[in-house]
């Protein structure tokens, strides 16, 4: 890429990036408020034990999701980024390829969900739905390559309208699983039909189909960096998940995965800002050393600002926001640990995207490879255990490591991006303490809201009730245990 060349794009990246985040930030804030509402009404329509079914699968689909990509999508976006004029050929010739991919991801996926899972009546409408979130994903990344994110933001509410009206219908109906995932891989097919037509009507890539065998054989040694790290950051956000689904019951993950939807809602925050960043970054890493610089100290206090006020304020206040939610009464108690997990959630784009933009996403790979092997470990001794609480611990745990790994690795042998933490992070941190004892006196307020829950399908847990004692479950006997201080500490 030239000098010139990077130079325009970086301009054209740049002076887009804020108008972009915008579009992109209020479209998902609307997608998420209104995807939190669909979720509520799923998790109550299903009960927890069907939810955890319907949420086992999802996770399914999101590890072997990496098979249908192989990391070609991030890497398109790149390289798409500095090279506007082969986007066309770029894009034409991933989706070919995609096609082996997805067949092959959908037989992985039958395995995994049939023999792994023990939910073989899924695995059609599950392997529907990976193939239809792979091409989305594929296509709308285009939208960010070119500075278009405002197409994107069009989608999303699409999207959403589309899962809303079907999930309200299927709880209407008094559906089943397999219903609710239909739902879903429908809104992704939209999407795909949608970015297709859009690529082609507003000239954003001449795409013809075909398979350029040098240019996959050129992009594959760098695809692969991506396409670990994806994997293994899917191993450590979901392997508690497969190990509580194996050693506790579908209710527990139900109770667990529930809590998880306040939490995953707000990954859109630092998701959203880094797809718009991050093509800047990789044409700063080309053009300007001194610009890339300050984009990375800006981003990351940034990230910062809007996730350490997060943590406290889900911390203090997670009864009202159980009340909001909807959320099963034993899902309360994990919110508030996962709370912890927020900041460091949000830190970690900025490393994250750094990595990837200087051209060093293996050591992302590394640096997610050994969060992975903290998160399985702990999991492994601590679930069996304790359950879902141990499984929300780990994420926190896992994600802080991540976080402390990723700032070094930024600046390992570029001392020039060292990112003094404190400096920048310390008058935030004071400051959302100073909101959590504010906030606190709100933390003790109670409502009769919960026992007037939401009906919920037979299958659920329909009476509010304390959690449980902690079972571990041995060969052929259940020992019961008491519940813990933390438990009732964490429960308020």
């Amino acid at each position: 890429m030239s000098d010139t060349a990077a130079a325009n794009a970086a301009a054209q990246l740049g002076g887009r990036a804020v108008s972009n985040s915008l579009f992109v930030l209020a479209a998902r804030s609307v997608s998420r408020v209104i995807s939190l509402v669909v979720v509520i009404v799923l998790a109550n329509a299903l009960g927890d034990a069907n939810y955890g079914r319907y949420t086992t699968l999802v996770i399914y689909s999101g590890l072997v999701s990496v098979v249908a990509d192989l990391g070609f999508s991030p890497l398109y976006t790149r390289e798409a980024a500095r090279n506007r004029g082969e986007l066309g050929d770029y894009l034409g010739t991933l989706l070919v390829l995609k096609v082996g991919l997805a067949a092959a991801a959908a037989v992985v996926f039958a395995l995994a969900l049939g023999l792994g899972a023990g939910l073989p009546s899924l695995i059609v409408p599950g392997a529907a739905l990976l193939i239809a979130t792979t091409y989305a994903t594929q296509l709308r990344n285009t939208f960010y390559a070119v500075g278009r994110a405002e197409f994107d933001a069009i989608a999303l509410i699409a999207e959403i309208l589309i899962q809303g009206g079907l999930i309200f219908l299927g709880a209407k109906i008094h559906a089943g699983v397999a219903y609710f995932v239909w739902a879903y891989a429908a809104s992704y097919t939209f999407t795909i039909v949608y970015s297709l037509v859009v690529i082609q009507v507003f000239g954003l890539g001449r795409v013809r189909p075909h398979l350029d065998l040098a240019l996959i054989k050129r992009w594959w040694p760098l695809a692969l960096a991506f396409a670990f790290t994806s994997f293994l950051t899917n191993v450590y956000f979901n392997a508690d998940v497969v190990i509580l689904q194996h050693v506790r019951s579908f209710a527990e993950v139900g109770w667990y995965k529930f809590a998880y939807k306040p939490f995953e809602a707000l990954q859109f925050v630092p998701l959203a800002i880094q797809t718009v960043v991050y093509p800047v970054l990789g044409v700063y890493f080309v053009s300007s050393v001194g610009r890339l610089k300050v984009a990375y100290a800006r981003f990351f206090k940034v990230l910062v600002i809007l996730g350490w006020p997060l943590t406290v304020g889900t911390f203090v206040l997670v009864h009202p926001i159980g009340r909001l939610f909807r959320l099963f009464p034993q899902s309360e108690p994990s919110l508030r640990i996962l709370a912890f997990a927020i900041v460091f959630l949000f830190a970690n784009s900025a490393f994250y995207a750094m990595l990837n933009a200087t051209n060093r996403q293996h050591l992302n790979a590394w640096a997610t490879g050994l969060a992975a092997a903290i998160n399985i470990s702990l999991n492994l001794i601590f679930i069996p255990l304790y359950g879902y609480l141990a499984a929300s611990a780990t994420t926190v745990v896992t994600e802080a490591a991540l976080c402390t790994i990723g700032w070094w690795l930024v600046q390992r042998h570029r001392p020039e991006l060292r990112l003094a933490v404190p400096a920048v992070a310390w008058r935030i941190v004071v400051a959302g303490a100073v909101m959590g004892a504010v906030l606190y006196p709100l933390s003790r307020w109670r409502s009769t809201l919960r026992s007037g829950a939401w009906p919920r399908r037979p299958s659920g847990r329909v009476t509010p009730s304390p959690p449980p004692p902690l079972e571990v479950r041995g060969k052929g006997r259940i020992l019961a245990l008491p519940n813990s201080w933390l438990e009732t500490f964490l429960s308020g």
